[in-house]
């Protein structure tokens, strides 16, 4: 039996696309919110593998979703390689910053990450062991630029702003940073393979943000260097990837990239994507993450709308975003039954 998520990103168009959703294990759900609170706080429960794949399982026997990714933190490795990580209750992730050539110096090895990241594995081949045999498990890891944008401000930001400055004002530093994620990266994801994701996904949240050269040096480029470093290391290992926001820049990234299947945000027209981006292999998305807040038939319509779009390629159907705090889990099992035709 070939999984539905293995058939779509080996690029076969099926009649019902496979399904999963960004942030699937998270606060929208009751049961997420006992584990956590069972954790003690986020880093713990990112930490302790049992009730990682606890959450990681939540939403698979609530929903019955193709995929399940592997629940954990885009900063978990900026936290491996020796940067200071906590959050702040209501507000998010604080780091210790990197912004000079000295604090750069100062970051661990890259081969001295799986230490702290032993768990994260550990959590990995629970969800192999108790996943059912048709579910695909998903690994990732944080995109370089938008990993490297919050270890530079100590925090997100909403126009990354820090990260910019230091790019255009010390181009040493900055590569040097980007450099040493892309190497940590590539080790990160490659011991998430090993110990049994079928599938990772390179998550470049703030992509859209760089323009022109930056964009192709920046997103591109080290999303290129990863997916080619771990296709050397773990052939047949599919690979996808999430330049969000990229506009007019989806396009051709599959090629550029080498990556198996291409993620959308919601802002992307379908139509234009079927037509630009699919072209190229499997493209995920992109249905808006409001729409599991505010449910009705415009959730129906859009969700239709959406896979009639990408009927006539290999499309894994998803949200353009996680899904939101506020989200009504009634409205997760209206999207499902709409794309299965239930």
């Amino acid at each position: 039996m070939t999984k539905k998520l293995l058939k779509a990103l080996a690029g076969e168009t099926q009649d019902i696309p496979p399904i999963w959703m960004m942030r699937q294990a998270g606060r929208y759900l009751p049961e997420y919110r006992a584990t956590r609170a069972q954790a003690g706080d986020f880093l713990s429960l990112c930490y302790n593998s049992e009730l990682a794949a606890e959450v990681t399982l939540q939403p698979i026997r609530r929903y019955g979703f193709d995929a399940a990714i592997l629940f954990a933190d885009i900063l978990l490795l900026p936290q491996a390689l020796g940067a200071d990580l906590w959050f702040v209750t209501g507000e998010g992730p604080r780091l210790s910053t990197i912004t000079t050539g000295d604090e750069l110096a100062a970051l661990r090895p890259v081969g001295d990450i799986h230490e702290t990241l032993n768990p994260v594995y550990e959590t990995v081949r629970i969800l192999r062991r108790e996943l059912p045999e048709d579910t695909t498990l998903i690994g990732f890891a944080g995109a370089p630029w938008t990993v490297a944008t919050y270890m530079i401000a100590g925090r997100g930001t909403p126009d990354q702003g820090p990260a910019h400055a230091l790019r255009q004002e010390n181009e040493t530093v900055f590569a040097g940073l980007i450099e040493r994620l892309t190497e940590g990266t590539i080790d990160y994801l490659s011991a998430q393979i090993e110990a049994g994701a079928e599938v990772v996904k390179i998550f470049d949240s703030w992509a859209g943000s760089l323009q022109g050269e930056a964009f192709e040096r920046y997103a591109l480029e080290p999303c290129r260097v990863i997916t080619q470093e771990l296709k050397k290391r773990h052939p047949g290992t599919p690979v996808i990837g999430f330049p969000r926001e990229a506009g007019e820049k989806y396009i051709g990234f599959a090629k550029a990239t080498g990556v198996d299947c291409v993620a959308l945000d919601a802002a992307v027209d379908p139509e234009w994507a079927a037509a630009n981006v699919q072209v190229d292999g499997c493209v995920q998305g992109n249905l808006a993450s409001s729409h599991m807040v505010t449910g009705g038939q415009a959730l129906v319509d859009e969700t239709r709308k959406i896979v009639e779009a990408f009927s006539k390629g290999p499309h894994i159907f998803n949200l353009g975003h996680g899904i939101t705090p506020d989200a009504d889990p009634e409205n997760v099992q209206l999207m499902i039954e709409t794309v299965r035709g239930t």
